[in-house]
């Protein structure tokens, strides 16, 4: 039956609605980042700008002593090494403990898991504030690692179980009788097929260890460990604030998630039967 005209604008109209609002913000956030400072500050704002300034995006880059460059850059290491060690390791602990629980049970195990994962943060932090700094571990990238893997291996498992639930059993079985171990058959075997969960598993636990602040701004104090959540917030506090710098800083953030999210796109959309077929 075919829908009614009105109808078929009406979902079009929503959809642009919904496009505008999520790329307008984006959007202004690149201009703000490269229209010169007094125009900022002008009435009516204008979407465009006059001429461009790059000289902020210089100024992130630069490498002089006690420069907002050398603590961007600074910052933006430490990110990259926590978000991506957390994610890897969450993803090597998170895939053989999902595959334990979707074929072998064990439930209430896991309901323990995910209790921790919903246990708020404030709650843990003076434990963890004083384990590290008995080991010397505070203001260190190794202890947000070793928080953020508390945070990201729980929803890894829920979000890998339900993936791997989706997988025929007799494909296990199938590859168990050709001498496959189950290491063997997790790689050769499930994790082909459930790529789309791997895939969004991946995603969405780098997403979030890039964009945790809590445990960041408490554990860190100076450019050893920041990350670039708590260097915004710097550069936002005092009496004057840059906005135009602030933006900058924003789009580059935005960059390593977004580069890794168009990798995995094809992860993401490809079909859980994907690799299934033998021989």
């Amino acid at each position: 039956m075919r829908r009614p005209w009105w109808l078929s604008a009406l979902i079009y109209m929503c959809v642009v609605l919904l496009v505008i609002s999520i790329v307008a913000p984006v959007f202004w956030l690149v201009v703000m980042s490269i229209v010169p400072a007094r125009q900022l500050t002008e009435l009516p704002l204008r979407w465009l700008p006059d001429a461009l300034d790059l000289s902020r995006y210089a100024r992130l880059f630069s490498l002089e002593p006690g420069s907002q460059g050398l603590a961007f850059l600074s910052a933006m290491r430490n990110s990259l090494t926590v978000a991506f060690g957390a994610t890897a390791i969450a993803l090597l602990a998170g895939i053989p403990a999902a595959y334990s629980f979707s074929r072998f049970g064990r439930m209430g195990l896991l309901y323990g898991v995910i209790v921790t994962y919903m246990l708020p943060p404030v709650a843990l932090i003076l434990p963890l504030y004083m384990v590290f700094s008995a080991l010397g571990l505070l203001n260190t990238t190794i202890a947000l690692i070793i928080v953020y893997c508390t945070i990201l291996l729980p929803f890894v498992t829920w979000l890998l179980k339900s993936g791997f639930d989706a997988v025929p059993v007799d494909i296990d079985e199938a590859a168990r009788i050709d001498g496959a171990s189950v290491l063997g058959v997790i790689r050769h075997v499930v994790l082909p097929v459930a790529v789309a969960a791997l895939g969004s598993a991946t995603l969405f636990a780098l997403l979030l260890a890039w964009d945790e602040f809590f445990y960041a701004l408490l554990y860190t104090n100076d450019l050893r460990a920041k990350t670039l959540p708590v260097a915004i917030g710097d550069f936002a506090s005092g009496r004057m604030t840059d906005y135009g710098l602030i933006s900058a800083v924003g789009v580059l953030a935005a960059l390593p998630p977004v580069v890794v999210g168009f990798l995995l796109q094809k992860s993401l959309i490809s079909g859980l039967a994907a690799g299934s077929t033998k021989g």
